[in-house]
């Protein structure tokens, strides 16, 4: 490329949005390390804080999403997106991008629809299965929209291009043999062994279900390595302290994923895109518990898409106390369950998302 490359991307609210943004940025880096690029947030929202950290610069505008909980406190909404437009196209039309990408969050919407109003390519990364609105208007525009699923409804399917979403590099490069994992992480490496993880705040849902079944597990010489997440870490620490277990490991948070998605042999988790994205890549038979208050209930869609390919069992959030542990035990007593349902998930697994997304973009820009 003979000229240097301008870059602007937009992506955030939460670690699902900007972490894929971070990971395409890095890709285009690693090939035109030249690059200029320049990342547009929301004013108050983790990505002004985490874009920095992995070395890019940002630039605020005031954005926010609706608030169902107090409807009058969206009476100003109106002139918010007006000055967040207005905002981004100045920093656009400064900034002068070859081209932009959106990952989703308050401030993907104008930023992308900015752009795509002054001539500029634009490109979406959805991380899930359902998309959301913003997204489905801007993907009229788009040269083409990247997904994690093979069908996403809203997004015109010539647009469509299947690439997974993509993940932490550890993940797809620290993988190890079970056993070895096991012994590294002082467990027996001829038990089963149960990961359960809640995002890094935790999760109350799977905290009580463990909480309610903890005798049982202690009583069925199963292995679990509990991820409680920060909220709930001291008082399970307490509650079972009467009860300690070779068996259970209890941690508030799991630096070495890798290391844990290698140990087990079973994963039950919550259904955040990036989260399923990484469980793909580890390919471990998986319980799914879907957070039902996420945004238009995405996460029983990305589950959904799993337990169609036999890749994936999911229980209800309001089905926990009826279905949790006879479900975790119907996949826990079969060996061949667990092998079809770790074939079924190499369909969803995509390690190679950032270099294939960065690959598709430069052959659209053409």
């Amino acid at each position: 490329m003979n000229k240097k490359l301008k870059v602007l991307l937009s992506g955030g609210g939460t670690g699902g949005h900007i972490f894929p943004a971070i990971a395409i940025a890095d890709e285009i880096r690693k090939r035109f390390p030249d690059t200029e690029f320049l990342f547009i947030g929301a004013n108050g929202k983790m990505e002004m804080e985490k874009v920095p950290q992995a070395g890019y610069p940002i630039e605020g505008i005031d954005i926010a999403g609706i608030d169902r909980g107090n409807m009058l406190s969206n009476l100003g909404l109106p002139f918010k997106i007006l000055k967040s437009l207005s905002r981004s196209k100045k920093i656009i039309k400064r900034f002068a991008p070859d081209f932009a990408i959106g990952t989703g969050g308050f401030a993907s919407g104008p930023a992308l629809y900015e752009a795509s109003k002054l001539g500029i390519p634009i490109f979406i990364q959805e991380q899930n299965a359902h998309a959301g609105v913003t997204n489905k208007i801007l993907s009229k525009k788009a040269k083409a929209v990247f997904t994690a699923y093979p069908k996403v409804e809203g997004f015109p399917d010539d647009k469509i291009k299947f690439l997974g979403n993509p993940i932490r590099e550890n993940i797809i490069l620290g993988m190890e043999e079970s056993s070895q994992a096991k012994e590294k992480m002082g467990l027996n490496k001829e038990k089963l062994t149960i990961l359960s993880v809640g995002g890094s705040l935790g999760s109350r849902t799977l905290n009580n279900a463990w909480r309610s079944h903890f005798d049982e597990l202690i009583n069925k010489d199963y292995q679990l390595i509990w991820q409680t997440g920060k909220l709930d870490y001291k008082d399970i620490i307490e509650e079972t302290k009467d009860k300690k277990s070779q068996n259970i490991q209890i941690l508030e948070f799991i630096k070495d994923m890798e290391k844990a998605y290698s140990a087990a042999d079973i994963i039950v988790s919550r259904a955040g895109a990036i989260a399923i994205s990484e469980l793909a890549v580890a390919q471990k038979p998986v319980l799914l518990i879907p957070f039902p208050f996420a945004a238009e209930d995405h996460q029983t869609k990305n589950a959904l898409n799993l337990v169609e390919k036999n890749a994936a069992k999911m229980v209800k959030d309001s089905e926990m106390e009826e279905k949790f542990w006879n479900t975790l035990m119907e996949v826990c007593d079969s060996t061949a369950m667990r092998k079809e349902m770790s074939e079924n998930l190499e369909y969803f697994a995509k390690p190679n998302a950032a270099k294939e997304i960065v690959d598709e973009i430069f052959i659209k820009l053409q």
